[in-house]
């Protein structure tokens, strides 16, 4: 059994796309990119004091562990542990 012109052949399916660019070119309007970033945004990509705190102690942290002298305290891991499953 044979079927012919079954489904979509005849159709373009660009030139609805081809009308659209067109017509937006005879109006001779351009198409610009435009960003803008919430006050929220900005607000965390400013450095507050913790984090200047924080920056501080992670490089003492890792020159302890440069130099060799990072010691860890198997008690204060294990309470901590017990307080992270404790409270979920």
């Amino acid at each position: 059994m044979k079927i012919n012109n079954y489904g979509t052949q005849g159709i373009n399916p660009y030139k609805k796309v081809n009308k659209v660019d067109q017509s937006n070119k005879a109006e001779g309007t351009k198409g610009a990119d435009k960003v803008e970033i919430s006050a929220a945004a900005k607000e965390l990509q400013q450095v507050s004091q913790v984090s200047a705190a924080r920056t501080e102690k992670i490089d003492a942290l890792k020159k302890q562990v440069q130099s060799g002298t990072y010691e860890v305290n198997p008690q204060d891991v294990a309470k901590s542990i017990l307080n992270f499953y404790s409270k979920n």
